[in-house]
């Protein structure tokens, strides 16, 4: 049976009269440009968080990179990134004149390995980035003891983390600053690109609405050189009656999880396959299912048989970091990174989205036995 990796229309048929009504409010309104409806969504999302104060952005990579602006991270900075992520969390380092710094992975998590950062700090070094990646939040108690240590900030990328937990508090609360993104396929999804910025310092919050309007306060005065980062009124209406729902969403995602658990063990293809892993202390919200083969030539004929199959898979990430072409003179890119390489060789994303049916689960658990037979 065909089956997505992600069906956003079975989402949208729960929530449509009233997305619907709060976007003909919006039209009917003509206010279009942060106002009342960002407003009441940064509030919300922020007691989401559990977090003082949110700011609402333009998308997930502008959250990333005003959060770096307002630190002012600039040229000759350093910043510590996993080699293993999206390339936003790198290139809006590059993007500031700064220089992204490799760090590699731990296997047990997809997150940044917090072993291997301090042999990476110099004088240079302004902000460790840890990524949560694939809705697992990173080893944040080790990070942050290591930052404390080198009086580094600690900016999360929180962009696949909306509700992951790390000993009972939300990503989002866990650093200096963090960056959500609402792209569609994100557990809290916009209808177009959105995201935004968490932090519990008032003057860290002040900042981030100055950079979200050219550095603006008040009206063509400006104190410093932001950018145009503004959160339109529409995203945030439609973000606002969608984070009630969230909750159940992510647990739909958490139900689907422990159900493949069951059917991988039942198929006994333990031996063969390595699935994801919440690790102790830690609520993992399953933006993706990654699922890890042996080699790069099981997962790529295991990808293969599924695509022919009518099942949505795909490769988060086919390369790391370090082997973008455009990092290719990053001094660290150099460095040897063999977890990292490791999950973009062999790692695939099943479906996981929280209407998916057992037995389509059980399918696609069928197709990956065939697959490997």
């Amino acid at each position: 049976m065909p089956i997505p990796l992600l069906d956003l229309k079975l989402q949208y048929a729960t929530i449509r009269e009233e997305a619907l009504r709060v976007t003909g409010e919006v039209y009917d309104s003509q206010y279009f440009i942060l106002g009342p409806r960002v407003d009441a969504f940064e509030r919300d999302f922020a007691a989401y968080c559990q977090s003082k104060h949110s700011v609402g952005v333009s998308s997930g990579t502008d959250a990333l990179l005003i959060a770096l602006m307002v630190l002012g991270v600039g040229p000759g900075d350093e910043v510590i990134v996993p080699a293993y992520s999206f390339f936003a969390t790198a290139g809006v380092v590059a993007r500031l004149g700064a220089t992204p710094v490799f760090v590699d992975i731990d296997l047990d998590d997809y997150n940044l390995d917090p072993k291997q950062i301090e042999a990476r700090i110099t004088s240079n070094t302004k902000a460790i980035m840890p990524v949560h990646l694939y809705g697992q939040c990173a080893a944040m108690d080790e990070i942050n003891r290591i930052a404390a240590k080198h009086s580094l900030a600690v900016v999360e990328d929180a962009a696949q983390a909306v509700g992951a937990e790390y000993d009972g508090r939300r990503a989002g609360v866990l650093g200096t600053m963090a960056a959500f993104s609402f792209f569609p396929s994100k557990n809290l999804g916009a209808f177009g690109d959105a995201g935004a910025v968490t932090c519990e310092d008032d003057a860290t919050y002040e900042k981030l609405i100055d950079f979200r309007v050219h550095g603006m306060r008040p009206k063509y005065y400006h104190r410093y050189v932001g950018g145009n980062f503004r959160i339109d009124a529409l995203q945030a209406a439609i973000l606002h009656i969608k984070l009630p729902y969230l909750e159940g969403w992510s647990e739909g995602r958490r139900k689907n999880a422990a159900t493949y658990a069951e059917l991988f063990a039942d198929a006994n293809l333990g031996d063969r396959i390595v699935l994801p892993r919440e690790l102790a202390g830690r609520r993992h919200i399953y933006n993706q299912y990654i699922v890890r083969f042996t080699d790069d030539a099981t997962r790529d004929r295991v990808m293969n048989h599924l695509k022919s199959a009518g099942i949505g898979c795909e490769v988060y990430y086919p390369l790391t970091l370090p082997q973008q072409e455009c990092f290719t003179e990053v001094p660290s890119a150099g460095d040897p990174f063999p977890h990292s390489d490791v999950a973009a060789a062999t790692t695939l994303a099943i479906p996981i989205f929280p209407e998916l049916t057992k037995d389509q689960m059980a399918e696609v658990v069928r197709e990956i036995g065939r697959a490997l037979a």
